[in-house]
């Protein structure tokens, strides 16, 4: 005769069933929010519906109401998430790597970490990279905080560099850091991996960057350092 365990025939204590309802509540909400993380990076703010994320979660649209009062109160959270996430990635990478030579080095870890955040790991940066702009006002508020300590986590990164002289003389150090992420964010917007590895553009990102940013007498002893 087969046995059967406590959690098969439903038995246990009242705190051991509990146990197990708050974790498959805990995994359902985190699949629904990885699907919906799926679907805004694909589909975009407009394009996703409650039924589709329902389909990839695998559960029952009215199901999520369970977990979320709203289609926009999921998207928000999802859009929050990603940008505190890939900030605190960043940071984190930076943090790892100790000291360098100079700081521009550090630009482009930071260059590299923020890509392949966007482009290869993460639904939830790509979703929220391609969407902030696009949600009501409303929804902002968290995201935009986030948005905001990583504007200035990237304007610490080039002031620093500007400061040690490694950065040309002759540019606005706002408008460098606003470039610079918007070229940066825009790649999730036209990069396929059928086409282009993500290794490709980390690369052909950080030697433009490099190039536009270094002033003429870091670049020379740069190169003497390499010779």
């Amino acid at each position: 005769m087969a046995s059967n365990s406590k959690s098969e025939l439903g038995v246990g204590s009242p705190s051991e069933r509990g146990e197990r309802r708050g974790r498959k509540s805990i995994q359902t909400r985190t699949r629904i929010l990885d699907a919906t993380a799926k679907v805004l990076s694909t589909k975009g703010y407009a394009g996703t519906h409650l039924r589709d994320v329902a389909e990839v979660a695998g559960v029952r649209a009215t199901a999520i109401y369970y977990y979320f009062d709203s289609r926009d109160a999921l998207v928000e959270e999802v859009l929050w998430w990603g940008l505190a996430d890939l900030r605190r990635h960043v940071r984190d990478t930076l943090d790892a790597a100790g000291p360098c030579d100079n700081r521009i080095d550090r630009i482009m870890m930071a260059v590299d970490a923020h890509l392949r955040r966007e482009l290869e790991v993460s639904d939830y940066t790509t979703a929220s990279i391609r969407n902030t702009a696009q949600i009501p006002e409303h929804l902002r508020t968290r995201a935009g905080k986030e948005a905001a300590d990583y504007g200035r986590m990237w304007h610490q990164l080039i002031e620093d560099a500007a400061h040690e002289g490694e950065i040309r003389s002759d540019m606005d150090l706002f408008v460098v850091r606003m470039l610079l992420l918007g070229s940066l964010n825009w790649a999730a917007e036209w990069h396929r991996a059928d086409l282009v590895p993500v290794a490709t553009v980390v690369t052909s990102a950080q030697a433009l960057i490099r190039q536009a940013l270094t002033a003429p007498h870091a670049a020379q002893q740069t190169v003497a350092t390499l010779g």
